[in-house]
């Protein structure tokens, strides 16, 4: 892959390593019972991008996001909190793909008083990354409107179980054809987030601009663009736009890994971002150490303030 994309400490190594407690046939999902939903939040002072942090839990704390406010007016610093990542799996008894939470995600979620709602009252949003995991089951090839519509319900009764605030699609490491599943195909993309929208319309879908199904957005006379809330780049420390129709207000051409992408060049996307009028700043890899100088350097130039971390 291009020396570009993200290197992650993979979620799916380790949900590998948990598929075998499973069931086959079954999904994270079962029994769900709905989360209360936080209270509501008035909206930020601040002007500016919507930021957007992602982390990885495997390594780090979500509760990390919350500890950011901005110098000027204490607004926080994040909008969006992305919990990465849960996985895409593939029953080979039933063929059907299922929803799976490795011990990490699982732990977040379970813990979703201390680790979810914090950040809710906060007002900042909470969404769910849905990664490939190497067993050929992606958001590109469900062989049916029924199965993708199945997988849909399975993401919407996530969110509501754990009363998250929507769901992030990224598909990559899917290994299409593996255990005899199919190639991508035109449809499978626009039937699953047609679905999930129907499902839960207030709700915030994201995608990371990567992968087959990234490029297969339109079937059938039906184009599901309008339907995202966001999609960003995903090659950290560069800019490019991504190539679905929407507004640049819900469009972020900027990605930059925190600690691993210079400041400099963080602080000349983010100058960027203001300078050609677009909506989001995606941030990747938020861990636990004091980060508000690599913060601050992209805060300055999106909302004219310094950033400030509270341990």
């Amino acid at each position: 892959m291009f020396s570009l994309v993200r290197s992650r400490a993979r979620t799916a190594a380790l949900a590998l390593s948990a598929v075998a407690a499973l069931a086959f046939g079954t999904t994270a999902t079962t029994g769900a019972a709905a989360a209360p939903a936080p209270a509501p939040v008035p909206a930020a002072a601040k002007q500016g991008p919507t930021s957007v942090a992602y982390v990885e839990v495997n390594n780090n704390s979500m509760r990390n996001v919350g500890k950011y406010t901005l110098a000027n007016g204490g607004d926080n610093v994040f909008d969006v909190a992305v919990i990465f990542a849960a996985n895409i799996n593939y029953d080979t008894g039933t063929k059907s793909a299922y929803l799976h939470f490795n011990e990490n995600v699982q732990r977040v979620l379970d813990n979703a008083d201390t680790e979810i709602r914090p950040l809710q009252e906060k007002g900042i949003k909470v969404v769910l990354s849905v990664l490939g995991n190497h067993q050929g089951a992606g958001f590109a090839n469900f062989p049916s409107q029924k199965a993708a519509s199945a997988f849909a319900k399975q993401l919407s009764n996530t969110v509501t179980k754990y009363g998250l605030d929507g769901i992030d699609f990224d598909d990559e490491y899917a290994e299409y054809g593996k255990n005899g599943t199919g190639q991508p195909n035109a449809s499978s993309f626009v039937h699953l987030v047609t679905a999930l929208r129907a499902n839960m319309p207030d709700k915030i879908i994201s995608l990371y601009n990567i992968g087959p199904a990234a490029s297969r957005l339109s079937y059938g006379g039906v184009d599901i663009s309008s339907k995202f809330d966001y999609a960003w780049n995903p090659y950290y420390g560069t800019w490019q736009v991504p190539r679905i129709a929407l507004p640049k207000s819900k469009l972020s051409p900027a990605a930059v890994e925190i600690g691993g992408t210079s400041q400099s060049t963080s602080a000349a996307l983010a100058r960027r971002t203001v300078a050609e009028g677009y909506g989001v700043y995606l941030t990747y890899n938020l861990d636990g150490s004091d980060r508000s100088a690599d913060v601050s350097a992209f805060t300055r130039e999106l909302y004219g303030s310094n950033a400030v971390y509270t341990p």
